[in-house]
């Protein structure tokens, strides 16, 4: 059996359609805006007990945005849809299949990823870490 599409090949669609931002844009974003956007660490809750997350970010796991986002969802979090909201993951590939989804299926259009990801971000040493407990 072949695949449809492969991992690589989803990561690589959605990183030419979605709106990536350097760690240094997103932090000027996030400081300058007003509504301040969100921000949305999509990782696993294991993976931030273990490395912790950056400092006023959101834990959303991948599993459930669509239903934390989705007004008409029982398991809505209230996070306004007009609200721009910047994601990010370990190193941009689920981030970036996971905005093109809520792009493509959803029609959310004030969303981004960050290049990189966290550890773009730690390494650029422009976010700061914060501990993580589950």
């Amino acid at each position: 059996m072949k695949l449809k599409k492969t991992s690589t090949e989803l990561v690589e669609e959605a990183q030419k359609e979605v709106n990536i931002l350097t760690p240094q844009e997103a932090k000027d974003i996030l400081e300058k805006n007003n509504p301040t956007p969100l921000l949305f660490d999509i990782r696993d809750p294991r993976e931030l007990e273990k490395t912790g997350t950056v400092k006023g970010a959101i834990n959303m796991p991948r599993g459930v945005i669509e239903f934390w986002l989705d007004p008409e969802s029982p398991y809505y979090k209230g996070y306004p849809l007009e609200t721009p909201k910047i994601f990010f993951c370990k190193s941009n590939w689920r981030s970036a299949i996971t905005v093109k989804f809520l792009q493509d299926q959803m029609g959310i259009d004030n969303i981004s990823v960050i290049e990189g990801g966290f550890v773009n971000m730690i390494k650029e040493g422009i976010f700061k870490i914060e501990l993580f407990k589950i």
